[in-house]
């Protein structure tokens, strides 16, 4: 009678087990081949701000609800792709405390992307209709910086609205980024670093390295020959190009200088004696290479204030 009842009870659990496991695998596939009807710049957004007012899926219904309870994950913030993808959180996460001062509320670091559509490789985020590019990236550096209570603005503005309600053409870029620059340098005039953030056009083999068993993406300094802050300029580049070359011998590319009328020589840097243009990997990159390098240059800004 024993040996009968038992395994009665086990036939009378057996439906419910098979119900889980049926909601787990339809749950997975539809977490997987979640579309996104938002464009990157909205998701950018969304992901600096954490909120859902910018992510907008195909259905809204109790699914999300299902998943958000069940699996502890919530589908409305971008965050959590990130977090799941590529282990957004932990990279984030620095047991060591800063060293900078806490109390700070000014802003201290501008990060700007003159070529914001510039785009990495997307096989990391495909899944989710996302196509990375230098203005995530520029989150990504503004995100961990925030962690250690370095306030950072990222740039919103969107150049390729200005240049088109401007009559300009992508080569004047530059014009652009300028505009949004002079606005934020008077409204911030005590601004420790500016930074120009870009991808180059290069070959795979020569915008990556391996350390460590890690895959980065490199980095490089461009600094216009022509305009008055080009010495000042100069030796700010130089300065964060050694110290990255101290901890990461190959990880730089080095530091090079552009002279000729106009953009090349001068890249906005007129404005300011604390910019720095940076070319953060190239278009064969994926974006866990990059934010592997963006890792180090959190790290190599932090030192660089502290000192």
């Amino acid at each position: 009678m024993k040996r009968f009842k038992a395994k009665k009870k086990k036939r009378k659990f057996l439906p419910f087990i098979i119900i889980i496991i049926i909601a787990y695998l339809f749950t997975t596939k539809v977490l997987m081949n979640l579309s996104l009807k938002s464009s990157n710049e909205e998701f950018i957004k969304g992901m600096l701000n954490d909120s859902n007012h910018y992510q907008k899926y195909e259905k809204t219904n109790y699914l999300d609800l299902f998943i958000r309870h069940i699996l502890n994950i919530d589908l409305k913030k971008p965050k959590v792709i990130l977090e799941s993808v590529f282990k957004y959180k932990e990279i984030g996460n620095n047991e060591k405390d800063a060293t900078y001062i806490k109390n700070e509320t000014e802003p201290l670091i501008y990060i700007y992307n003159t070529h914001q559509a510039e785009t990495y490789v997307d096989n990391t985020l495909k899944d989710y209709n996302i196509t990375p590019n230098v203005q995530m990236a520029s989150y990504l550096l503004e995100g961990l910086l925030e962690k250690d209570s370095i306030n950072t603005i990222v740039e919103e503005g969107s150049m390729s609205e200005y240049l088109d309600n401007n009559n300009l053409d992508y080569s004047e870029s530059y014009q652009a980024s300028r505009y949004y620059l002079e606005k934020v340098l008077k409204d911030n005039p005590n601004l420790k670093l500016i930074i120009d953030l870009h991808r180059d056009a290069i070959a795979r083999k020569s915008s990556t390295v391996e350390i460590d068993g890690k895959n980065y993406a490199k980095l490089m300094f461009v600094v216009g020959e022509n305009n008055e802050h080009f010495q000042s300029n100069l030796d700010l580049a130089n300065k964060l190009n050694d110290m990255i070359k101290t901890k990461y011998p190959t990880l730089t590319r080095g530091v090079l200088t552009k002279t000729g009328t106009g953009i090349r020589g001068r890249f906005n840097q007129d404005l300011s004696e604390k910019m720095i243009l940076i070319e953060c990997g190239g278009n064969e990159n994926t974006i866990d290479e990059v934010m592997n390098s963006i890792v180090v240059l959190k790290d190599i800004i932090e030192e660089y204030l502290n000192e």
